[in-house]
């Protein structure tokens, strides 16, 4: 089961989508309070039923929000960022190496998200 880490930064608050097995799936940007931080979270937890746009083919099939963009960053790894309904950018994840893994992840925030518990980071 998936969980939502919030953490208290120096600038204010950010939280990662951790899975079952500790790995972080996504993480958002700084928010200026804790309230903001966890209205990021419901956004999430409310827009991970979007569809995928694949960026990193050469015909990219534009798809409504809310969605997630899968692209290559300027070293070539495969990153997806999730945007909500507004179009606003609620969660980002790591580089992958694999384009498949980067699918792997947006399968996993899908299937972690909605029913993620929100805890403290220690």
């Amino acid at each position: 089961m998936g969980k939502f880490v919030v953490k208290e930064t120096a600038t204010g608050f950010k939280f990662d989508l951790k899975a079952g097995n500790g790995e972080v799936i996504a993480t958002s940007e700084v928010y200026n309070s804790k309230a903001a931080c966890l209205n990021g979270i419901e956004s999430v937890k409310t827009n991970c039923v979007g569809e995928v746009e694949d960026q990193t083919v050469e015909e990219i099939v534009a798809v409504k929000h809310p969605k997630f963009e899968m692209y290559q960053d300027k070293a070539g790894e495969y990153r997806f960022r999730l945007k909500a309904r507004n179009g606003e950018v609620i969660a980002t994840s790591e580089g992958y190496k694999a384009k498949a893994s980067c699918e792997n992840g947006i399968a996993s925030v899908k299937k972690n998200a909605p029913e993620a518990e929100v805890v403290e980071a220690e």
